[in-house]
């Protein structure tokens, strides 16, 4: 990731509480993850009426379907989407064998305040009165630095099997991120900067591994708090353990059902700025299990961290105004720093003092928790 996106997070530094527990030995939820009874609490074994698209990438009318799950749901499920299947259970042995280690270990690549890569809570913890039931280590371009920390004999095969990933991962979102904007008739002349070059330089990317341990009382803790990403895109591996959920025309909770070798993916908020509102930026969350732990590994698409992001020239006329201003990927993120899911709002143009009412917004300012 540019350094320019590494100032920003130095520059919003994020001091969370020191409340490091053994999530597997205690009891009960303590007051510190405590939070109000989790509504729209997945069922064991019955998913909601409601289903997220799952797309076939090799589906003649994959385009198609892309773009209109991209503006009804804001998620969907690929299949055939060309990550190797031994890759995918490889990052996962990976990261189970991560988050296994012991407490004391694990923080000795624990990720300063104003950082970005290693183990911690997420950030987005600084804006709750509660913790959060789960643990995380992100990664920005080589985790060699911090697999020394971790296993300082035993690092490589973690950090071939996330490199490769990364790898895999880039193509892939490259290749999903001009498949949506095709639906909207948006071609490499109107975006020059996400041309299929393959340069590291392109654009900007991080990759966060997720645990979820199981919790005595899952219906009082929150894996994840409701929050959009600042991406243009993110594509999240869940295997075969349910969690993740979004929000549907702001009523209700739906999972989203692991299916064996697909992949989530999810539109960002840079990605709802360029679409001009018509890709919707969707709250998710994840709840936790009682008695199953979940991994998940969501891997962060960005544009260049300089270039501005506006809508496009070609969605817009008379009846569709431009609803935001133009904003870079560093700009964002500072602004997400400080108003959280609110942060949107703070570019946009268009609102209801002339009659215009995002409703992608409205929706995510109902969710405080």
């Amino acid at each position: 990731m540019p350094a320019r996106l590494s100032e920003v997070f130095r520059a919003h530094p994020v001091h969370l509480h020191d409340n490091n527990i053994e999530f597997e030995s205690v009891q009960e939820v303590p007051d510190s993850h405590a939070w109000p009874q989790v509504i729209d609490y997945p069922s064991e074994d019955l998913y909601d009426v409601q289903e997220v698209p799952i797309i076939d990438l090799m589906d003649p009318n994959a385009a198609k379907l892309v773009g209109n799950a991209c503006e009804t749901w804001g998620v969907f499920q690929v299949t055939n989407h060309g990550i190797p299947i031994h890759l995918l259970e490889e990052v996962e042995s990976e990261g189970r064998r991560l988050f296994q280690l012991p407490a004391q270990q694990k923080l000795k690549a624990a990720r300063p305040p104003n950082g970005i890569s290693g183990y911690g809570r997420a950030r987005i913890n600084a804006f709750f009165p509660k913790l959060m039931w789960s643990e995380g280590f992100t990664i920005v371009g080589s985790p060699v630095e911090d697999a020394r920390q971790l296993w300082p004999q035993e690092y490589k095969t973690f950090c071939d099997a996330m490199e490769e990933y990364q790898k895999e991962m880039k193509k892939l979102s490259t290749r999903l991120m001009w498949i949506m904007l095709g639906s909207l008739g948006i071609t490499q002349e109107d975006l020059k900067w996400g041309a299929l070059k393959g340069e590291s330089e392109v654009t900007s990317a991080a990759l966060q591994l997720n645990s979820y341990p199981p919790c005595p009382e899952p219906k009082r803790a929150m894996g994840l708090a409701a929050h959009t990403d600042s991406t243009l895109l993110t594509v999240l591996y869940q295997n075969s353990t349910s969690g993740l959920q979004v929000l549907k025309d702001g009523v209700q909770w739906v999972t989203v059902p692991p299916k064996t070798g697909a992949l989530v993916v999810n539109i960002g908020d840079l990605l709802h700025i360029l679409s001009n509102g018509r890709f919707m930026s969707v709250l998710h969350r994840a709840v936790v299990h009682r008695t199953r732990h979940r991994l998940s590994l969501a891997y962060l698409y960005g544009p260049p961290s300089n270039i501005q992001i506006s809508p496009f020239s070609k969605l817009i006329d008379q009846k569709h105004p431009p609803l935001y201003h133009p904003v870079t990927w560093s700009e964002y993120l500072g602004r997400k720093a400080k108003h959280f899911n609110k942060a949107l709002s703070t570019v946009r143009l268009c609102g209801p003092q002339n009659g215009f009412i995002d409703m992608n917004d409205q929706n995510r300012m109902k969710v405080e928790w």
